[in-house]
């Protein structure tokens, strides 16, 4: 079993930068590959990137590629969602999640609560 809590959200100006963290309880934490995904009013949720246990290996969607990267500390239970260049179209509510299978969302068995990320214009 594995609990996962976002924070690091907020408001921030278009250009800006935020650093999302996903603290994890758990000792099974390392074994798991984790994601972010995010999901905007009236929206499906949707995958943005994700990293193997080890941290060795990530992958991206297109619509963040170059300005996220996702990274974790196995020593400190967390992941990490670094975004720059913030655009408007990235406001949404962003979650982190455990044990999945890359971008395929349905995979994916442990979920946050979420944490708003605002990009104003």
């Amino acid at each position: 079993q594995v609990q996962l809590v976002e924070s690091g959200g907020g408001l921030v100006q278009a250009g800006g930068s935020l650093r999302l963290s996903c603290a994890a309880s758990g000792r099974t934490f390392s074994s798991y590959a984790m994601g972010w995904f995010r999901q905007a009013p009236g929206k499906e949720r949707e995958f943005l990137a994700t990293i193997d246990w080890w941290g060795g290996s990530t992958y991206y969607a297109d619509s963040v590629k170059g300005r996220f990267t996702i990274s974790r500390d196995n020593a400190k239970n967390t992941v990490y969602l670094q975004m720059n260049k913030l655009k408007p179209e990235d406001t949404a509510v962003y979650y982190c999640a455990a044990g999945g299978d890359g971008p395929l969302i349905e995979t994916y068995h442990y979920w946050g609560q979420g944490t708003q990320v605002t990009v104003s214009s």
